[in-house]
């Protein structure tokens, strides 16, 4: 995974999670869900890094 990707996918994790929080604070369920969702974006993203490093490792 290289660097940009990690900090791009960390970058999403943290602005779903602000919003999340703004929508927690607000009582906005849609700030809520949309927090939510980009902190799932995150998630596959960094999943998805980690199995072509996997698949690059086993190649090598």
């Amino acid at each position: 995974m290289s660097l940009e990707d990690k900090a791009k996918a960390a970058a999403k994790n943290i602005e779903g999670k602000a919003q999340e929080a703004l929508g927690n604070v607000t009582g906005d369920p849609q700030h809520q869900a949309e927090g939510q969702a980009k902190q799932g974006e995150a998630t596959v993203r960094n999943a998805g890094e980690d199995i072509k490093d996997n698949i690059k490792k086993a190649l090598d």
